[in-house]
């Protein structure tokens, strides 16, 4: 009796270790994956591809990266655990054969303030020790040169409680670079008090011009106008010095108003605590407006913006302080600590260089280390992530990379390649989610999960080689290969929008007229200046709609319905249908469920271990009190309506007895950008990078404005999507918008009115205009970087 050999027994002469040389996936679940077996081949580069929304990162991060993390996290005591993120076991029956697992993604770096490029990489630790060791005057130890250190004074008795318990007199010192006036931020805030209040006027006569202060009933202003401080009468223009300080800076203090006892404060503390203590993002559009007319940031005039004392700024290697060393571009700033020769340090100098010349190798030199680091791209942040890795001695590492070459410009994708099969070549496992073909080019192994998206994605649709992948008829297979064509004729410009000497960051000195009433696409190579130019000159006022890179925020009670507004209109046609109160309707509101406060799931903490998430049995997950439930609209309850597609909901509210022409023109928007697939109550938590992109886009449709601002919004779309894209600008355009939109793909490149190149390098090689014209001039000219690489696109 003869028995079948197992897959990945060694062959006689070989050691049993070197037969685990896959990672094995089976009956993986996670969010939309549907049964999913897969073997993924080791010490080799797979990239994973797929429309957006197929579950590539659901397959990749959310199953293979996260439960090799949740091993590595296991092997820690349970007190060392309590202080770690936990994380759940994914859905999945069997993950086999894993590997140490490093994940580099796209998420954006830490907004704090005191966040720069230096502190998130490091490298102001190492500067911080080399100043403290040759900067000359010594000024004391690396702290001294930290501006998220402030100098610190104490003196006292202590008691010590240690036998016989003694007090003792003891002083403590610390010496900060923190510059004391503006507590290293760099800026200072100031509020214009004409956005306040109009001083012409008395306070009865309405001086206030804050939003919602109306001087007959709200109790705010009533405050003021009674408190016995100042004169209601009497134009602000006129009050005296004492009254002035009164009103802007009067401490806390209990004042009697229409007979109820009331807390009277200066009006400047009473801004800055209801206004500008709160996330910006959460407001309301018109108080956000308020806030950034009435505040403005201006450089610190102490530091002149470095955030460094002036002890930490005398302090000097040669003629450079700290200051100066963290303001030069990366890629100088390696050429200088080259020249350093001091045995004493060598090994700190070594590091030093090693992370420097890293930067400049991936394409990131044009930095420099005083960033702050909230305003870096998202493609910007991965490539800083990747800095620690490519040095590393490590091998058999599984790297996981989300879309690597997000905001790179086609000549520097090769760059990017090189740097993934590096880390390949040294015998690690890199997995890569991507969509452009330059980087799917590259792959040693291509798994393509689809066919569509949402509900309609979760399946392996393909698994093989490059040249497989092309003669496979799947979405990936057919577009691989696709090439966008420059248009015959051009859309002529309506008028022009004027930029004049605009120096915003490396910008130098640059004129350019911005055409309007046409698709304008901004490019040139990573760091050229590009957002600089347009989001540095572009006025944002009433007429300008931006959609830039950052993140959508949101928890999981967030869905597309309350992105969007789209839950607002449905919540009144069901109340009008019922004769009840809208908020019935809402999950966050009255009409949740009060078992599961309307989340549809029990969250059980489980202390170190993750926390374990059961839908609720009172609603079975549907998130509503069963009465809510029993009203209906259009034969629909209101969780029957949020479990619908955005194109079976297109179709529910656009006619017959459930026409909402609200919610309907929201869907319409949704739909346009390639989102029909989505639940309207599908948690944002799950939404893809690519998604949450257009979700944003499809919101920001709805505003008016005649000038519409595009941040690579190509992010995160697989290729077929790219041809929807355009022909939404194209509808955005012909509608009678201005449409500016800075971009790398080349297909939104061939298929613009108007191109306007920045260059020809980066930092302080571009910030300098290469070519302004159509794309076919573009490729005729052939003059920069772009102009080649749109020619090799098109065939020209």
């Amino acid at each position: 009796m003869s028995s079948a050999k197992r897959p990945g027994t060694p062959q006689p002469g070989s050691h049993v270790a070197d037969s685990h040389d896959l990672i094995r996936v089976h009956g993986a679940r996670e969010n939309n994956l549907k049964d999913v077996s897969i073997d993924l081949p080791k010490r080799r580069l797979t990239v994973f591809t797929g429309v957006s929304g197929s579950g590539k990162s659901s397959l990749v991060f959310n199953t293979i990266a996260a439960e090799s993390q949740r091993l590595i996290n296991e092997t820690y005591s349970a007190f060392v655990q309590g202080f770690m993120p936990t994380l759940a076991r994914p859905e999945v029956d069997v993950l086999d054969g894993l590997t140490t697992a490093i994940i580099v993604d796209q998420q954006r770096m830490s907004a704090d303030p005191r966040s720069t490029v230096g502190t998130a990489t490091d490298v102001n630790a190492m500067l911080r020790i080399l100043f403290s060791r040759l900067g000359d005057p010594h000024i004391g130890p690396p702290s001294a040169y930290s501006f998220n250190t402030a100098s610190v004074r104490a003196s006292g008795a202590i008691t010590v409680e240690r036998g016989s318990k003694k007090a003792v007199k003891a002083t403590f010192q610390r010496t900060g670079g923190m510059c004391t006036n503006c507590e290293g931020r760099g800026t200072v805030s100031d509020i214009d008090l004409t956005q306040l209040y109009d001083d012409s006027k008395s306070l009865a006569e309405g001086a206030f011009t804050i939003p919602g202060w109306k001087s007959d009933s709200q109790w705010t202003v009533q405050v003021y106008a009674q408190s016995g401080f100042v004169d209601p009468d009497k134009p602000i223009r006129e009050y005296t010095d004492q009254e002035l300080r009164d009103f802007l800076y009067g401490e806390p203090v209990k004042v009697k108003v229409n007979g109820v006892n009331l807390t009277y404060e200066g009006l400047i503390p009473k801004i800055q605590k209801s206004f500008l203590s709160k996330d910006k993002e959460a407001m309301q559009p018109h108080i956000r407006a308020f806030v950034e007319r009435a505040v403005t940031f201006t450089t610190c005039p102490e530091c002149e913006g470095t955030r460094l004392s002036e002890g930490a700024r005398s302090s000097r290697i040669g003629k450079i302080s700290i200051a100066d060393a963290c303001a030069m571009e990366i890629r100088d700033l390696a050429d200088w600590v080259r020249e350093l020769a001091e045995p004493s340090v060598a090994p700190l100098l070594t590091a030093l260089r090693d992370t420097l010349d890293s930067f400049v190798e991936i394409g990131l030199g044009y930095l420099s280390l005083d960033r702050p680091a909230g305003t870096l791209s998202g493609g910007e942040a991965q490539r800083v992530k990747m800095i620690r890795h490519l040095g590393s001695s490590l091998t058999d590492t599984t790297y996981v990379f989300d879309e690597p070459t997000v905001g790179l410009h086609p000549h520097d994708i090769q760059r990017m390649n090189d740097l993934l099969l590096r880390l390949r070549d040294k015998g690690n496992t890199v997995l890569v989610v991507e969509h452009k073909p330059e980087a799917i080019a590259i792959a040693d192994h291509v798994v393509d999960l689809g066919p569509g998206a949402g509900t309609q994605g979760g399946t392996v649709c393909f698994e093989g080689t490059v040249a497989e992948l092309r003669g496979s008829d799947t979405v990936t297979g057919r577009h691989l290969d696709d090439r966008a064509v420059l248009k015959e004729s051009v859309r002529k410009p309506t008028g022009a929008l004027e930029i004049r000497d605009a120096r915003t960051h490396n910008l130098q000195g640059v004129d350019v007229d911005v055409p309007l009433g046409v698709l304008c696409v901004v490019t040139g190579v990573a760091g050229s200046g590009k957002s600089s130019l347009i989001h540095g000159s572009v006025p944002a006022g009433a007429d300008v709609v931006s959609v830039d890179q950052s993140p959508i925020k949101g928890s999981r009670r967030s869905n597309p319905a309350t992105y969007t507004g789209l839950l607002d209109p449905i919540r009144k046609a069901f109340a009008k249908a019922n004769g009840v109160k809208p908020a019935l309707f809402s999950a966050n509101s009255e009409g949740a469920c009060p078992t599961c406060n309307g989340a549809g799931v029990i969250y059980t903490d489980l202390a170190m271990m993750a926390g374990v998430a059961t839908p609720c049995e009172d609603c079975e997950g549907k998130r509503f009190q069963p009465a809510v439930l029993e009203y209906r609209f259009g034969g629909r309850d209101i969780s029957e309506v949020l479990a619908m597609s955005v194109d079976r909901a297109e179709e529910f509210f656009g006619a017959g007895e459930a026409r909402t022409p609200a919610a309907h023109k929201i869907l319409q928007r949704l739909s346009d950008v390639g989102l029909g697939y989505l639940t309207l109550g599908q948690p944002l938590t799950t939404l893809s990078g690519g998604e949450r992109q257009r979700l944003k886009l499809a919101t920001h449709m709805g505003e008016k404005g005649g000038v519409y601002v595009l941040d690579e919004p190509t992010t995160g779309l697989h290729l077929a999507d790219v041809e929807q894209l355009l022909g939404l600008l194209d509808r955005l355009v012909d509608a009678g918008k201005s449409v500016i939109v800075i971009e790398h793909h080349q297909a939104v490149m061939a298929h613009a009115d108007w191109i306007i190149d920045l260059g020809p390098g980066a930092g302080h090689d571009g910030g300098r205009i290469v070519f302004e014209g159509t794309p076919a001039d573009l490729v005729a000219d052939r003059s920069t970087l772009t102009g080649e690489h749109l020619a090799a696109y098109v065939g020209a």
